[in-house]
């Protein structure tokens, strides 16, 4: 049976991991090979750590897409994959990779996952987690600040410019190839549980 692959997308602080992490725990982490897409930022380790904060993280040109692609199409064929980790203080990808075996269900998550039709194209199922944007700006914000050593003038002034331009441009946009959409993200259990009793009767039928 060819692994049920699955894209979980929304803007930025919506919840979408926390929706995707449910989902794993009601179906089983044993049964999902978990890609997050902000794992595929292109390495810019060589830029001046100057230069590098002054990149637009937002836009679908700061990912490397082929990569993912590359590791979805290899999972699909029951192929282990070995993932880049980026670290976002210093926005750059480290030495380390993580192993991710093949499953039966393949799960994605990111902003922009949406946005790029081949990416597209390799999912069986699309989820967009919808969330008013005030409370993702300060999911973000806290987010930002506790785990990412910014200051709040920094994350605020990211957002101005680059993450809600690009929210608008790309990511709300790419709601309408949505299969499924959650509003209120991780809160809306009721959401998640009928997502994750669908997957649990594919993986039956298979």
């Amino acid at each position: 049976m060819k692994p049920i692959t699955i894209g979980v997308a929304g803007g930025t602080g919506s919840g979408k991991t926390t929706v995707a992490l449910n989902i794993l725990e009601q179906v089983g982490f044993e049964s999902i090979a978990y890609l997050s897409h902000d794992s595929y930022y292109r390495n810019s380790g060589t830029l001046p750590v100057s230069e590098r904060e002054k990149l637009n993280y937002d836009h679908p040109d700061s990912l490397d897409n082929d990569l993912l692609i590359e590791h979805i199409k290899k999972l699909q064929i029951n192929e282990a994959v070995d993932v880049p980790i980026y670290d976002f203080k210093i926005h750059a990808r480290t030495k380390e990779k993580r192993r991710v075996e093949p499953q039966k269900v393949i799960m994605i998550d990111g902003i922009l996952i949406f946005s790029d039709k081949k990416l597209r194209e390799l999912m069986d199922m699309k989820i967009f987690v919808d969330t008013d944007a005030d409370i993702r700006f300060i999911r973000r914000l806290q987010r930002d600040i506790k785990e990412r050593n910014r200051t709040t003038e920094s994350v605020v002034n990211q957002y101005l410019s680059t993450v809600r331009p690009m929210h608008m441009e790309f990511v709300e946009p790419s709601k309408r190839y949505a299969d499924i959409i959650i509003p209120e993200g991780g809160f809306n259990e009721v959401a998640i549980e009928m997502v994750a009793t669908r997957i649990k009767s594919l993986l039956k039928q298979g």
